[in-house]
């Protein structure tokens, strides 16, 4: 049985991918979770592939149902959970405010915050019985420290929703040698604009030019799943642990422009 078990959210694309392949490289079990059965057993063939030991957990992140089921069939297999990783979300419908439907709001609402909730609630029972470990929370930039991307009024709402729970919850949980950070992105190159949607940008959009890109630390690249990953393997390590209630910015200086 491993030591160490972990699971991620999102986990069969984009920085839940890189996460899930990057913990497998720590040495951890990896419980890979998402919506596209296809995206997720790639995921754990490759880390089968290279020596580690994952399991495929096809769950929407915003049933509470099936968020349970999928927990304990996790916990089942391998026995304990030290790490979660509440990386799923999607970018939902950016729109002027009075474009913006109740359905629309709501959607970006379940995805992103009601999951988050969910994810958490169904892990911390498992957390409490290892004996402590670390919740990793995936926000963003946006909604934390920058306010300008068009129409984002739900998903930016939801992104800095995260971050206040995470406050909120590192003082309840340290109790129980619990901790929970958050890593809020900049501009990284993953999927998610796939489940974007963009409507009437001339109304909501501000106009910001930067010379020279947007990413001071790379010349103007987006940084990549693996730039976050990193910071989540740390954060779900020994090494950072004296780190609890904090946002942590992933985005190359980007937030520093806006």
């Amino acid at each position: 049985m491993n030591e160490r078990i972990a699971l991620v959210t999102g986990g069969g694309s984009g920085i839940g991918r890189a996460s899930a392949l990057t913990l497998a490289r720590e040495g951890y079990a990896v419980g890979v979770l998402g919506r596209s059965r296809t995206e997720l057993c790639e995921t754990v063939r490759e880390i089968e592939t290279r020596g580690g030991e994952a399991l495929v957990l096809e769950a929407d992140i915003s049933s509470a149902e099936q968020m349970d089921q999928a927990v304990a069939t996790l916990a089942g297999r391998f026995g304990r959970l030290d790490v979660v990783v509440a990386n799923a979300g999607i970018n939902g419908v950016w729109a002027p405010i009075d474009d913006l439907t109740l359905e629309e709001w709501n959607r970006t609402i379940s995805v992103n915050l009601t999951g988050t909730f969910l994810t958490i609630r169904a892990t911390i029972p498992h957390l409490k019985r290892s004996g402590g470990g670390s919740i990793v929370v995936v926000s963003s930039i946006n909604g934390t420290r920058t306010f300008t991307t068009p129409g984002a009024t739900a998903y930016t709402a939801t992104k800095a929703a995260q971050v206040a729970m995470v406050q909120q919850l590192a003082l309840e949980l340290a109790r129980h040698h619990i901790r929970i950070n958050a890593v809020c992105p900049g501009e990284i190159e993953t999927n998610i604009d796939a489940n974007t949607s963009l409507r009437a940008e001339s109304e909501t959009a501000i106009p910001v030019i930067w010379p020279a890109g947007q990413v001071p630390i790379t010349g103007g690249k987006p940084g990549t799943g693996e730039d976050v990953a990193d910071v989540i393997a740390f954060l779900a390590s020994e090494k950072s642990r004296h780190i609890t209630g904090s946002p942590i910015w992933v985005d190359g200086g980007q937030g520093l422009l806006r």
